[in-house]
């Protein structure tokens, strides 16, 4: 029996600030080397967080030209003004899908794998996040129904409830190559293929400084929860780790034959791909 062929995509969590940012690219030639992707992706709505939160297009340029291909966002996308004014000078960068239409920026991104075309796009969640948007699930069944042209769609599940993403994640058991959730900052240990061939993983985690309260320095958010006093919470610098997954695809079906978690410096040494 002959063996369907892989193709292989790495998807890095939200990248907190210049730390994170800064060593994404340092790392990403000895990634490359190590894992072979075909396609690298990455959350970068807090990528400018050493200026408040968001990301610029001059941020966004840097991160591609270092091997990011896309780039997903979240509710953090218009933490830098000028961004609104940018957004559409940047095509690899989606803003949320299920914003609404006249917004700003791409919707989604279409990207070239192995002759096929994948479908990029992140949505933002209901619970708990305090925006108008439209339902995530809504959203996706428009944005697929309106692209009948996309062989397979990766989805970034941006969402404070893990109720909400492991939800989306069964909704699209089937019909999405991935449901990968962001925006907590910490990576879960869930990483599966449904049984419909849908990579899912409820928080990828962060590239960012370990040694911090989801990215900040430890003393600022320590104030603030034992004071109730607002703080500035400052971007921490210490022990700058990179979180993902690694996604094997079967090329034939365009369906996940594996994901797995993974932080660089590596914990655990991933399989290899088969």
């Amino acid at each position: 029996m002959s063996i369907s062929p892989l193709g292989r995509i790495i998807f890095f969590g939200d990248i907190f600030g210049k730390p994170g940012r800064n060593y994404l690219m340092r790392q990403l030639p000895a990634i490359k080397e190590r894992f072979h992707p075909d396609l690298i992706i990455a959350n970068g709505e807090n990528a400018a967080s050493d200026k408040g939160t968001g990301i610029t297009a001059s941020i966004a340029h840097e991160l591609y030209a270092a091997g990011v291909q896309a780039i997903t966002l979240g509710n953090h996308v218009w933490g830098q003004k000028e961004f609104v004014e940018e957004i559409d000078s940047v095509p690899f960068v989606c803003r949320p899908a299920n914003f609404v239409a006249s917004t700003p920026g791409a919707s989604w991104i279409d990207i070239p794998f192995h002759g096929k075309h994948i479908g990029i796009a992140c949505l933002i969640g209901r619970e708990f996040m305090k925006m108008l948007v439209e339902s995530p699930f809504q959203a996706v069944d428009t944005l697929m129904a309106q692209h009948p042209e996309v062989d397979a769609w990766i989805f970034d599940m941006h969402a404070e409830a893990t109720a909400e993403k492991v939800a989306l994640g069964w909704f699209l058991n089937g019909k999405a190559l991935a449901v990968l959730g962001t925006h907590t900052h910490i990576q879960t240990n869930d990483a599966a293929v449904l049984d419909g061939g849908t990579a899912y993983m409820t928080d990828v985690g962060m590239c960012g400084p370990f040694r911090s309260v989801i990215g900040h320095k430890i003393e600022c958010i320590l104030q603030r929860f034992q004071t109730n006093i607002p703080q500035r919470a400052e971007v921490a610098t210490e022990d700058v780790r990179l979180c993902g997954c690694i996604i094997d695809v079967d090329l034939e079906t365009l369906k996940a034959k594996s994901i797995q978690a993974f932080q660089w410096p590596l914990a655990v040494e991933p399989s290899p791909q088969s």
